[in-house]
């Protein structure tokens, strides 16, 4: 028997206390010091447990219970539902500070119609019989004047015909405005971005000429919740508004929205995508955005109320009593999901969508695919990466985001790693001793 290559152990932050967390076997303990010590040593006072749990394993039995999951893991990925975006233009109200879409290219002269028309013939034949939704990204996809709402209200009328769920993603400006047309389709979520209260909010997120948007937010944010319908609160996340995030939680919290069932939360970190970002100073890594908002939760435990971060799976352990099936894949692009705009172009998933040289084909105005590099991007996952190969994260991680490691390193097939074991211990501390 030996150890099994999938061992994750490390120190609980803020505590004298060990863990270990095994995401192949399903296993987490909270180890003492001298427990610790034991696994550091390789001599165990009591094997069987250990054998028991998987933290012990005999090498052979290992790999084909590697094996098995990761069959399982594939039936269950082709079974998922796919989620389809829509891109009907890269033109924005907004000049957020941090923008990534800056350089993208917005055409005027679009055949809306047809491109909705095209987009929905293409993904009858290509998803028929999956499971789907469509969301709707941009860009800015609500977008003021008639002309933008004839096109949204086209598309949630061929959306409900399939009956197809819809998502919206948008600055939240005019979402007031748009909850009529909005009503008429079978809406899953709409996703809106607050960076703070209010003050800081309007000095990130501004109108093209500079004016505040926080209240017209706040407005459609009230509107649509009246309405029944789900609203996903986003905020991205920098060094320059993490002081704030507290205030903004105890917004949320008065107004209201955390008691509602139809509210939910996520914190999208501020990172080099595709352009370059002008102040790289205030830009997180992942452990260090996650260690201030640990520190954030310890000052002000209210703030779980908002959001509760997912520290890697410990938030999953946390709310579920175990742990969740190993990941052997975090990228959903061209698996399940893909991205397609306006001009007809079909891309792997918002990372990438709308990025010159990153089409993998056309929807509109014929069809058309590059199947190497789709099989590139379906094929890639922690058992093709190669530095993935021997890391005990792999499970935990599932080689990150494609788009991110290729923007990093050239190829679709390298790993976008995340810091698992910082944030385990950070988690793990929070969740199961504060």
């Amino acid at each position: 028997m030996q150890l099994s290559k999938h061992n994750i152990i490390g120190r609980l932050k803020d505590s004298d206390e060990y863990f270990i967390v095994n995401p192949l076997s399903r296993q987490a303990d909270i180890l003492t010091a001298e427990k610790a010590q034991e696994f550091s040593a390789q001599v165990f006072s009591d094997p069987a447990e250990l054998v028991e749990k998987g933290y012990l394993v005999d090498p052979e039995e290992e790999r084909k219970r590697y094996n098995r999951e990761y069959l399982d893991f594939l039936d269950n990925r082709d079974a998922d539902e796919v989620q389809i975006f829509y891109v009907p233009t890269y033109f924005c109200n907004f000049s957020c500070t941090y923008c990534y879409q800056e350089g993208y290219e917005h055409t005027a002269e679009i055949k809306h119609t047809e491109v909705i028309d095209a987009f929905f013939a293409y993904i009858d034949r290509e998803f028929a019989g999956r499971k789907k939704y469509v969301t709707v990204f941009g860009g800015e996809p609500l977008l003021p004047g008639s002309a933008a709402k004839a096109n949204i209200a086209y598309l949630i009328e061929q959306a409900t015909k399939r009956n197809l769920a819809l998502a919206f993603v948008t600055n939240g400006h005019t979402l007031k405005q748009y909850i009529p047309i909005l009503k008429k389709g079978f809406i899953r979520e709409i996703q809106v971005t607050l960076d703070g209260p209010q003050e800081i909010h309007d000095r990130r997120r501004m109108l093209k000429g500079g004016a505040g948007t926080f209240s017209q937010i706040v407005e459609g944010i009230d509107a649509a919740l009246a309405e029944g319908m789900p609203i996903n609160l986003r905020s991205v996340v920098d060094r320059s508004n993490m002081p704030y995030l507290g205030q903004l939680a105890e917004f949320a919290i008065t107004q209201g929205w955390t008691a509602n069932k139809l509210f939910k939360t996520q914190l999208g970190r501020n990172y080099e995508l595709h352009v370059c970002q002008a102040d790289q100073q205030k830009l997180y890594d992942r452990a260090s955005m996650y260690e201030d908002i640990y520190n954030l939760v310890k000052r002000q435990p209210s703030f779980l109320e908002f959001h509760r971060p997912a520290f890697s799976i410990s938030k999953f352990l946390f709310e579920n009593g175990e742990l969740p099936n190993p990941l052997f894949d975090s990228c959903p692009g061209t698996k399940t999901e893909w991205a397609f705009d306006f001009s007809g172009r079909i891309f792997s998933c918002t990372a990438t969508v709308g990025k010159e040289g990153e089409a993998l084909g056309t929807f509109y105005p014929q069809v058309t695919r590059k199947d190497e590099i789709i099989r590139e991007w379906e094929q890639r996952d922690v058992t093709t990466i190669e530095a993935c190969a021997a890391c005990p994260m792999q499970l935990a991680c599932g080689g990150g985001c494609a788009a991110v490691a290729k923007n990093a390193t050239g190829r679709i097939s390298s790993p976008d790693c995340r810091p698992v074991g910082d944030l385990l211990g950070m988690g793990l501390s929070l969740y199961f001793q504060t």
